[in-house]
């Protein structure tokens, strides 16, 4: 049974998302306090965490930052606002989903499930393929890591599903919209920044220059291609 941690000052909400997550099978845990979720988390195992912007003692970003620095557990960010700031920045810091208030509770199990079933194909099922080596960079879907030029580098589990993206098929441009739909399973215009800022993450995790890049090559107007040696 997959463990769901969510922060939310929001008790209706709460009890809710509680009782609908429950429904289909989660154990779930709720709480309203950052310094809570924090003791929690340093102390048991969560398969995913849902956090809200708006909170009391620190906002859901400054949670999600401090959670970055103790575990890579997927984090989906709700917010109230919907502005494209506060996606951009939740994804900039780490957040692997957002999804603006109000929505139906179905939503949510969807992009859980999505989400958990991306990290347990890139870290749990062992094939074949599991291991790709491209131009110096060494993935494992198996271990859910990553190596570049010998060294281990840590990612979060958007931006290891990106890196696999390319790594998969090194030398093809992927338009935005493609990226988009491959890592979020529905389509997302490519006018929204959030491939940008993932691809800007991905960059600074493998310190690949933009200006100059070894493996990440921007295509002006279209999107990305991978630089295989």
């Amino acid at each position: 049974m997959e463990k769901v941690v969510i922060v939310d000052d929001d008790e209706k909400m709460s009890a809710l998302l509680v009782r609908y997550l429950g429904e289909f099978g989660f154990e779930v845990v709720s709480m309203s306090r950052p310094s809570e979720a924090l003791a929690l988390l340093g102390q048991s195992r969560f398969d995913i965490a849902i956090l809200d912007v708006m909170l009391p003692e620190m906002d859901g970003f400054e949670l999600l930052k401090k959670i970055r620095e103790i575990d890579d557990l997927p984090i989906i960010m709700l917010t109230a606002r919907g502005e494209l700031h506060d996606r951009v920045l939740g994804l900039e810091l780490g957040s692997d989903d957002y999804i603006q208030k109000p929505f139906e509770p179905r939503e949510l199990v969807a992009r859980i499930r999505a989400i958990l079933r991306r990290r347990k194909a890139n870290g749990d099922v062992v094939s074949d393929s599991s291991v790709i080596k491209v131009a110096g960079i060494v993935l494992n879907r198996a271990t859910f890591s990553v190596t570049v030029d010998g060294v281990p580098i840590e990612l979060t589990t958007s931006e290891f599903q990106l890196l696999d993206i390319f790594l998969s098929s090194p030398r093809i441009v992927f338009p935005r919209e493609v990226l988009m739909d491959k890592l979020r399973g529905s389509s997302i215009g490519a006018f929204d920044r959030s491939i940008d800022v993932l691809v800007s993450r991905l960059r600074t995790q493998l310190q690949d220059d933009s200006r100059n890049p070894r493996f990440i090559k921007t295509i002006h107007g279209i999107g990305y291609v991978f630089m295989a040696e």
